[in-house]
């Protein structure tokens, strides 16, 4: 075993249940990336919210616990949002409240399509 293995199982080992299926959640959807053996991720991902959190932050959160939806179909409404903060000073947590719910439903429709 590779001493990064092995760093990688002692940390494995340290963290608590919840986290263990973070990590396995997350792995999953980083070997999904690799095209030689693609893993399809059919529910999301269990990565939670950190309590301070930006905009893009949580785009690149939502983009990661959701890596079965289509980002280019909800450019949009997530560019709107984000020019909301950014322009007009809208709240970061009232956006990112806002971008949880467009990814949820962008997921639910896939999951009624599908």
């Amino acid at each position: 075993m590779k001493k990064s293995e092995k760093q990688l199982l002692e940390l494995f080992r340290r963290i608590s249940p919840e986290d263990r299926k973070t990590l396995q959640d997350f792995a999953s959807f980083l070997a999904s990336r690799n095209a030689d053996q693609p893993t399809v991720v059919s529910e999301p991902l269990d990565i939670p919210r950190p309590e301070t959190e930006s905009v893009v932050g949580a785009l690149k959160r939502l983009s990661a616990t959701y890596p079965m939806l289509d980002k280019a179909k909800m450019l949009h409404e997530s560019s709107t949002l984000m020019s909301q903060h950014v322009m007009q000073g809208r709240e970061a947590g009232e956006v990112i409240d806002d971008l949880e719910a467009v990814f949820r439903r962008y997921y639910d429709e896939l999951d009624v399509a599908g």
